[in-house]
C-alpha cells in the first residue's frame, strides 16, 4: 500500500506530538566572544603575520584619548563611529615577518606567554625567531623579551632605536631592567633610515617615546608600514591627529609625527599595521576633511 505524505498531514502529525517531544534537543552551549590569534597576508615575497598577544577592555577612554578635546566633541565623535564612551577595547599586536631568509618579530607583547601562544597558532616556535625588533620600550612591547630568567627567543638577535635605548638606559625603569637589560649586549642600535634586514628599514617617529621607530617593509614592489604606536586608536587618535594621547611622552611632537606619517600613507596608498588597531591591526588611511579615516584591510594583500 502506498502512503502519500502531504504538508497538511505532516503538520497534523507534528501537532499530535507530546509537548515534551518538541523540546527534546537542548540548544548548543554559548561559547562567548572569541578572536583568532593570528592573521597572515603576503607582501611581495614576504609572509607578514599579525599576532594577537592580548586584548582587554579599559574604562573611561576620554581620560586616555583626546585629552585636549571637550567632553561634547569626544562624545559626538564617538557616537559618529558607534563607539561607547564609558570603555574601549585595547589590542596588543606584535608582527612577524618571514623574509625567506630570516624570521623577524616586531615587539613582544605584555608577556612571553601571550605572544608565544599566538606564535604557536601561527605555526612557529620561539626558537625559530632570528631577529626581535623593538619599536620602543613601553612595557606592552618589551614585556615578553624574557620568560623568567631566560630569553623567550633564545636564538634571536635584537634591534632597536639608538635614541630609544639611550633614554631608557638611564631611566631606572623596572620593566626595562628586567626585560631589556639582560639582552643589551646582544642588541644592535639603529638611527632613522637604518636597515634591520633586506627590505626592512627604520623610520623615526619620535613623540610617543623619545626614540619611537616605525619600520617600512618593501618586497616585490609593495610597501607596508609597521606603525607601532605612532597612532594608538583608529578614531580617537588616527582620525583626529591633533587629539592628545595620555601615553605620548611629547604630545606636540607625537601629533606632528602622526600628521606627517598619516599624510604619507594616504598620499601613497601604503597599508599599515597598528599595534593597537582593532585586530588584525591592518588597514589603509584616507583623508577626510581636516583629518583621516582608517579603512580596515579586506582582501587586497591576500591576492
Amino acid at each position: 500500500m502506498t502512503t502519500t505524505m502531504t504538508r497538511r498531514s505532516l503538520l497534523a502529525g507534528a501537532a499530535a506530538l507530546p509537548l515534551t517531544a518538541s523540546f527534546a534537543r537542548g540548544g548548543a552551549p554559548m561559547m562567548g566572544v572569541a578572536t583568532p590569534l593570528f592573521n597572515r597576508i603576503a607582501l611581495g615575497s614576504f609572509d607578514v603575520t599579525t599576532l594577537l598577544a592580548g586584548t582587554r577592555a579599559v574604562p573611561d577612554p576620554h581620560s586616555i584619548f583626546g585629552l585636549n578635546a571637550s567632553k561634547e566633541d569626544f562624545a559626538a565623535v564617538s557616537a559618529g563611529a558607534n563607539l561607547p564612551t564609558d570603555k574601549s577595547q585595547f589590542f596588543f599586536t606584535p608582527t612577524l615577518v618571514n623574509t625567506g631568509a630570516e624570521l623577524v618579530l616586531f615587539d613582544t607583547g605584555l608577556s612571553g606567554e601571550g605572544t608565544t601562544a599566538a606564535l604557536a597558532q601561527a605555526g612557529y616556535t620561539p626558537d625559530q625567531v632570528d631577529v626581535v625588533v623593538l619599536t620602543h620600550m613601553h612595557g606592552d612591547h618589551i614585556g615578553g623579551l624574557m620568560t623568567g630568567d631566560a630569553p623567550t627567543y633564545p636564538n634571536a638577535r635584537y634591534v632597536t632605536g639608538a635614541a630609544e635605548f639611550d633614554h631608557w638606559d638611564m631611566s631606572g625603569n623596572e620593566t626595562f631592567e628586567k626585560q631589556m637589560r639582560p639582552l643589551a649586549e646582544k642588541a644592535a642600535f639603529l638611527d632613522d633610515g637604518g636597515s634591520v634586514a633586506s627590505g626592512i628599514t627604520a623610520m623615526a617617529a619620535f613623540g610617543h617615546t623619545p626614540g619611537h621607530m616605525t619600520y617600512m617593509l618593501e618586497s616585490g614592489g609593495k610597501q607596508l608600514l609597521i606603525g607601532a604606536d605612532f597612532t594608538n586608536h583608529y578614531v580617537w587618535s588616527l582620525a583626529h591627529p591633533d587629539w592628545q594621547v595620555k601615553f605620548d611622552a611629547d604630545k606636540e611632537m607625537a601629533s606632528e609625527t602622526r600628521k606627517r606619517i598619516l599624510a604619507m600613507l594616504a598620499a601613497d596608498t601604503i597599508p599599515m599595521i597598528g599595534y593597537h588597531m582593532p585586530f588584525p591591526g591592518l588597514g589603509y588611511v584616507e583623508t577626510a576633511g581636516d583629518g583621516y579615516v582608517y579603512v580596515p584591510h579586506s582582501y587586497q594583500l591576500m591576492l
